[in-house]
């Protein structure tokens, strides 16, 4: 179902000033740049065409962002490619642990800092900049993403250059979502950047567990980008969320906010 989900809730689509975005699984397709830029390391398995990590994508991130998650809660001070690396690094020794090894520590270093230096080069969604510029007539769009200042900027000139109004980035915060912190930090600034209150932000995302549920836990208002219909852990986690909408695609989503102003008679 695309569209309002929660019936009792009153808030219409035209209620927001400000749509505050997760960024990478949201408007950059993060599984695409993270899978392609593991293949160096998926290579060098013995029987690469045989291995599940090579074929099944979705088997493959789940293992390497466990790695990831659990360095960000470990280690929250950390920028995110240093997350990235480590995470590298990590995943390379427990897929090797296996199978063995052919690399040299010192190229493996290499390549773990190349695989690093790589999100700036991942896709935007092709729905996304047409849908940011949509959004935009409507809303101010403020950036709230688990990553540092010198990739959310390289993302952002390569992908979405659109005018964005406020970028509140992990390493600043000294956080990374779920932490309540980066919500109190997105709800704090925005008062103070733009003037808008919390009650007038809608947090727009397509992870449960990294945004909606401390979406719920602070009592904001969320739209769930459900990119590929994948659910997530929607069983586990649906008494923990809370979202007011749920669109496939961002463009979706555009195209409803722009039919809802329209009906109410606001139009740019």
């Amino acid at each position: 179902m695309a569209g309002k989900v929660n019936p009792n809730d009153p808030r219409k689509l035209t209620d927001f000033k400000v749509l505050s975005f997760d960024v990478y699984s949201t408007l950059i397709d993060e599984k695409r740049g993270l899978f392609t830029h593991l293949h160096p390391l998926l290579s060098r398995l013995a029987d690469p065409q045989k291995s599940q990590h090579l074929t099944n994508r979705a088997f493959t991130l789940e293992k390497f962002q466990a790695h990831e998650h659990r360095l960000q809660k470990e280690q929250p001070h950390l920028s995110y490619p240093e997350i990235l690396r480590l995470a590298y690094l990590s995943f390379d020794h427990e897929i090797f642990d296996r199978h063995g090894h052919l690399m040299t520590t010192l190229n493996l270093e290499a390549e773990a800092q190349h695989f690093s230096q790589s999100i700036p080069s991942w896709l935007a969604f092709p729905d996304t900049v047409a849908a940011l510029h949509k959004l935009h007539q409507y809303y101010k769009l403020v950036i709230l993403s688990n990553i540092d200042e010198v990739s959310i900027l390289g993302t952002i000139k390569n992908n979405m250059d659109i005018g964005w109004d406020a970028i509140y980035a992990a390493q600043t915060i000294g956080s990374y979502k779920p932490d309540l912190r980066n919500f109190e930090y997105l709800i704090r600034h925005v008062e103070d950047d733009l003037g808008i209150q919390k009650e007038e932000i809608l947090h727009t995302a397509q992870s449960l567990r990294a945004d909606h549920v401390p979406v719920k836990k602070m009592n904001m208002n969320g739209v769930w980008i459900d990119r590929d219909d994948e659910g997530q852990d929607y069983e586990e986690l649906k008494d923990e969320v809370a979202y007011t909408w749920k669109f496939s695609t961002l463009g979706e989503m555009a195209d409803a906010v722009e039919k809802a102003f329209e009906a109410e008679g606001k139009k740019v």
